[in-house]
């Protein structure tokens, strides 16, 4: 009886002392758990002691916080690229625009980060919406267009000042994705790029024009001194006209009939005319000169005042007066013939 007795009392005590230990481990590995913190490599971590927060932040790796009191948070250092919504505005030569763009930026300081700012992701969101308004209404068109890089600094300029020293947020780039333009403008610009190319195609064909006519009159002038180069050149023609296959028929002049004609032709004195003197060219209107035999014309200098002054030169007439006759003066003797 008393052997079993004390076997009856054992057990209960045993019992016990199992589940004192059960509850001693289980404690243990709750304390465990929340003491022992792993921080990630992109990651910086921040300790609220009591609802305060630390100086000092945790690098990556195994953290050790007190189990009671203290509160681990985590903050993402990565760039983190955000999609600016599409912003209709009007530009400053009120052009009616909608820009959208992307935002990078990056936490350079978590204490900032998370205690000045409730959500800074949003708030970056709003900032950049805000600030893309801005800049579509301070550029022009042309700006939004060709200067994309300017207008990408200036933009990330506007965001970056609020938020890099207040929020710890570092805004790394800034580009503008697309612009939409009202079809009207797209209608217009089109026309004004196919004006441009057509005034360059025009300005392109005069140019070769312009250049064509002065190596044709450097070549008229070649010919013009050696006659045999003008039958060479004729009979080249020919011979280029007969390769083909057609039904043309050519018969040649000889040249020298032509040369007879214009022998026989009284020879009329013509000049340059203005026009190769306008366009500046010096060399075309020289050999314009040449073909047509004309020598330029010399400046004729005005008498001097000794030849004015001269005494041979007989004094004009006097007026006639009512009621007399004119007085004839007889010749002199030193002046010469008519015939000179």
């Amino acid at each position: 009886m008393a052997a079993r007795s004390g076997r009856e009392g054992v057990f209960p005590m045993l019992a016990a002392l199992l589940v004192v230990l059960v509850i001693i481990v289980v404690a243990g590995l709750t304390v465990t758990a929340r003491s022992l913190k792993v921080v990630q490599q992109y990651e910086r971590g921040l300790i609220f002691r009591f609802g305060k927060v630390l100086p000092e932040t945790k690098g990556p790796g195994l953290t050790v916080i007190r189990p009671v009191g203290d509160k681990l948070q985590k903050v993402n250092m990565q760039i983190v690229a955000m999609a600016v919504p599409a912003q209709e505005g009007i530009t400053r030569d009120n052009v009616s625009v909608r820009v959208d763009a992307v935002v990078y930026f990056r936490v350079v300081d978590p204490i900032k980060a998370v205690i000045n700012v409730q959500n800074y992701m949003f708030a970056v969101s709003q900032q950049a919406q805000t600030s893309l308004r801005s800049i579509i209404g301070q550029s022009e068109m042309d700006q939004l267009l060709a200067e994309r890089e300017s207008v990408n600094r200036e933009l990330r300029r506007i965001i970056d000042e609020p938020t890099e020293g207040p929020w710890g947020i570092r805004v790394e780039r800034v580009e503008i994705k697309d612009v939409n333009l009202p079809e009207g403008m797209k209608r217009s610009m089109s026309r004004q790029a196919e004006a441009e190319r057509e005034r360059r195609a025009r300005i392109i064909t005069a140019d070769g024009e312009y250049q064509a006519s002065k190596r044709l009159a450097a070549a008229a002038n070649v010919m013009a001194r050696d006659p045999a180069a003008l039958q060479l050149r004729l009979l080249q023609t020919v011979v280029e006209v007969a390769s083909e296959r057609n039904s043309t028929l050519v018969m040649p002049v000889p040249v020298e009939l032509l040369r007879f004609f214009e022998k026989m032709t009284p020879a009329e004195r013509t000049e340059v005319g203005p026009s190769l003197a306008d366009t500046g060219d010096a060399e075309v209107a020289e050999a314009e000169r040449e073909i047509s035999g004309v020598e330029p014309t010399p400046e004729i200098a005005a008498p001097s005042e000794a030849e004015l002054a001269d005494p041979e030169i007989p004094p004009p007439p006097e007026a006639d007066r009512p009621g007399e006759l004119p007085v004839s003066h007889p010749p002199s003797s030193t002046s010469e013939p008519a015939s000179a």
